[in-house]
């Protein structure tokens, strides 16, 4: 059986120091750790800052966007009052659209397919097939 190791009370002063060596640089590495920590998490908390901010100045840019847009939308409709006409074509095209111009061209969109659906019972019609009265539908 091996001897076992000499306990601080049995070893010499020279054996101790080295023990209390040891133990204080345990003791150090071990707060260099936990300062090594309280870094990363500061760096943590420093990156979800910047992405909070980033996100906060992105979404006011895209708030000032659409209130540039709603002051062109007012701008034009002011225009088009003094002229008294209504909207144009050139508004269908543009993008962020406000409610209004959305549910316009929703309408449009629909007549576009009520035109192309006319197109096709056209087409059935001259190929032989179902005419407009067999499709039930009144125009």
């Amino acid at each position: 059986m091996a001897a076992p190791a000499p306990s601080s009370a049995s070893a010499g002063p020279l054996e101790r120091e080295r023990e209390r060596e040891r133990e204080r640089e345990r003791e150090r590495r071990e707060r260099e750790r936990e300062r090594e920590r309280e870094r990363e998490r500061e760096r943590e908390r420093e990156r979800e800052r910047g992405e909070r901010e980033r996100e906060r100045e992105r979404r006011e840019r895209e708030e000032r966007e659409r209130e540039r847009e709603r002051e062109r939308e007012r701008e034009r409709e002011r225009e088009r009052e003094k002229r008294g006409e209504s909207g144009g074509e050139e508004e269908w095209e543009e993008e962020g659209k406000s409610i209004g111009e959305s549910e316009r061209e929703r309408e449009r969109e629909r007549e576009r397919e009520r035109e192309r659906e006319r197109e096709r019972e056209g087409e059935r019609e001259r190929e032989g097939g179902k005419a407009k009265s067999e499709t039930g539908r009144v125009e």
